[in-house]
């Protein structure tokens, strides 16, 4: 039977080997550090099932954390360097860009047609799942087992078109993982941050301060503080919706619900789209404004984040005067 782990071993993998090119890499500044913070990062993918019998739940726990404090520290200092990728000359890549023009997409758009395909396939076809995945509820394990496919389907597809080796496409891998650098791990670190924050009760240290501080007995005032709070603790968490339960607690239902009788459903929308707009001005919230620089090669790396800027402060004031318009109608 497939089991998710098998997912974890294959981008361990992966990372592994990005990491013993890296060591190899003589045009790379740092290959040694370079080539140790993905090693590292590849080798937490590894530790599951198996490591726990072995070390207990414990000492698994502690040694994935210093695994993740020495990557930090390597980020940290500078470690993760760009190298040399052995890519085409320009000439090459114009021609081969001029000969598969908007074939190109193919291999990005078969990804999500793929993974929709299997996980209708396995929710509709009798006994599909269970062969796979055997019995029980595999909902998650459905769709990643489906993008899985979808990405090595693309892989092959683009490995067809552009006649390139699959050696060459895990120097590409490595390229892109270079450029993003520490940025890339960030999602794993803001989903165990959000867990942190909200046992650490800084909801409940946030609703003090404002009840403290702020003038909240003012609707304004505190439609104000929902909505900023919401955007601020985003651009630090660098996810809205790690932020949301957190301000919500602290501001959003204790104020805004039970003081000033404000309607929770317009309070959620409109304060989950301030928290959007937060995203847009953060580096944390690496997927949208870090990686998209490194896939564009800007030279800039916060040139998306810097023309996001006027949009994310203009949609969080609309969104304070929306929400004190709405909610109280």
């Amino acid at each position: 039977m497939f089991q998710q782990h098998y997912l974890f071993w294959l981008a361990g993998v992966i990372l592994l080997v990005v990491a013993g090119m890296s060591w190899r890499d003589k045009a790379n500044p740092r290959r040694l550090t370079t080539g140790l913070f993905w090693a590292l990062y590849g080798a937490i993918f590894f530790i599951g099932d198996g490591a726990e019998n072995l070390l207990g739940a414990r000492n698994l726990h502690i040694l994935t954390g210093v695994l993740v404090v020495i990557t930090a520290l390597i980020a940290g200092l500078g470690g993760v360097k760009l190298g040399s990728y052995h890519q085409r000359s320009q000439q090459q890549r114009d021609e081969s860009a001029a000969r598969l023009r908007n074939r190109l997409f193919l291999p990005a758009l078969a990804i999500p047609v793929v993974t929709v395909a299997g996980v209708v396939a396995f929710n509709n076809l009798p006994g599909l799942q269970n062969a796979v995945f055997g019995a029980g509820n595999h909902a998650t394990l459905v769709t990643l087992f489906s993008m899985m496919v979808g990405c090595l389907t693309g892989w092959l597809i683009a490995l067809k078109m552009t006649r390139d080796t699959p050696a060459q496409s895990v120097q590409e891998a490595r390229r892109l993982l270079d450029a993003i650098g520490w940025a890339f791990i960030l999602p794993q670190l803001l989903a165990t941050l959000g867990l942190l924050f909200t046992s650490a009760g800084v909801g409940t240290a946030i609703a003090h301060l404002t009840e403290t501080y702020l003038a909240v007995n003012n609707r304004f005032v505190a439609v104000a503080s929902y909505a900023i709070g919401m955007a601020l603790l985003t651009m630090v968490m660098g996810n809205a919706f790690a932020a949301f339960p957190i301000v919500t607690a602290g501001i959003g239902i204790p104020v805004l619900v039970l003081q000033h009788h404000g309607n929770p459903a317009v309070m959620a929308a409109i304060g989950m789209f301030s928290g959007y707009c937060g995203t847009l001005m953060t580096p944390m919230a690496a997927n949208y404004n870090i990686v998209p620089a490194a896939l564009l090669e800007l030279p800039d790396r916060n040139a998306v984040i810097k023309a996001q800027v006027p949009t994310g402060v203009l949609l969080l004031i609309v969104n304070i005067f929306l929400l004190w318009y709405l909610m109280f109608l």
